[in-house]
């Protein structure tokens, strides 16, 4: 199923929806880093809620994600991907779509298994997903670590691999993602 001109592009929502997952994605990576490395105290607070808040969001756009791309489909391949390349470019979307989904999910069972709140931007506190079992939430905190160095990985290979097509195969895979504004087909 092919939306947009004739060179495939995704949809608007897509690229609306992709582009805010990515915003948040890139911007969660590095509060991660520095919650875990500030001292205790009002700054190391504040990365911690904005750190779950952009959880929480990741998991809402990542839902709507999923639910538009199974509405509305995507474009076919670009035509000049070797088959190499598709079957990698699937395998890190569908990977993606999984772990971050996972990734979220993970952290808000943890954070509720630790007794501790699920902000969501100051607006209201998530429920708890179960009773407090800190020994539990030491675990999945651990996997949630991994999984969030897993998706930096997946990210960055996401990112180069657009780049390469930009700019060294000149094709239009990037394009296809872009908004029109930004060159986008």
């Amino acid at each position: 199923m092919t939306y947009g001109s004739r060179s495939g592009a995704y949809p608007p929502a897509s690229k609306w929806l992709h582009w805010l997952v990515a915003g948040s994605v890139l911007t969660m990576i590095p509060i991660a880093i520095a919650m875990v490395r500030v001292g205790e105290g009002p700054l190391q607070n504040t990365l911690y809620t904005l750190h779950k808040s952009f959880g929480i969001l990741v998991l809402g756009l990542m839902v709507a994600r999923l639910i538009n791309r199974i509405v509305a489909g995507a474009p076919a391949p670009e035509p000049g991907l070797a088959p190499w390349q598709r079957v990698a470019s699937s395998a890190t979307h569908g990977l993606l779509y999984v772990l971050l989904i996972l990734q979220a999910l993970g952290g808000w069972l943890a954070n509720s298994a630790y007794g501790a709140p699920t902000p969501f931007f100051g607006l209201y506190h998530l429920p708890n997903l179960m009773a407090e079992n800190k020994g539990f939430a030491d675990q999945v905190f651990a996997v949630h670590r991994i999984v969030g160095f897993v998706i930096a990985g997946l990210a960055a290979i996401h990112i180069a691999a657009a780049f390469q097509h930009y700019i060294g195969s000149r094709d239009r895979v990037m394009q296809r993602m872009l908004p029109r504004a930004l060159g986008g087909d």
